[in-house]
């Protein structure tokens, strides 16, 4: 099963409870900084590809990718240099130093994408 987000909970650490999930999604809602369309596409992508928990809607381009965001990890993150690579045409390489940076968020993700796209 894959983990997506992190769910507080104050009892049992393995039941969920529902009414904080609502709390959360409205929080994310809340705090969310629009989409260019550009990143409104790759967050399509990502949650088609991840098959994610979430909407692309709701993902806020400035969250972070990894742990405490979208709760990604490395195997996400070859799933996304392949499909980026295949649709972009943008080549994303594991070695790259730069990687931190370009993972952190969609929003930088999206500019790297942007500015290494082949016409």
């Amino acid at each position: 099963m894959r983990r997506r987000g992190v769910i507080s909970c104050t009892r049992n650490p393995f039941q969920l409870d529902w009414t904080n999930l609502t709390a959360a999604d409205s929080l994310m809602k809340a705090s969310h900084t629009t989409q260019t369309p550009q990143e409104a596409e790759l967050a399509r992508l990502l949650v088609e590809t991840l098959n994610l928990e979430v909407t692309a809607e709701t993902i806020d381009p400035e969250m972070p990718l990894y742990d405490e965001g979208l709760g990604l990890d490395s195997i996400d993150m070859l799933e996304i240099s392949l499909v980026v690579s295949q649709r972009f045409g943008v080549k994303l390489r594991a070695d790259d130093e730069h990687n931190v940076r370009i993972f952190s968020s969609l929003r930088s993700l999206n500019a790297y994408i942007q500015s290494h796209r082949e016409p």
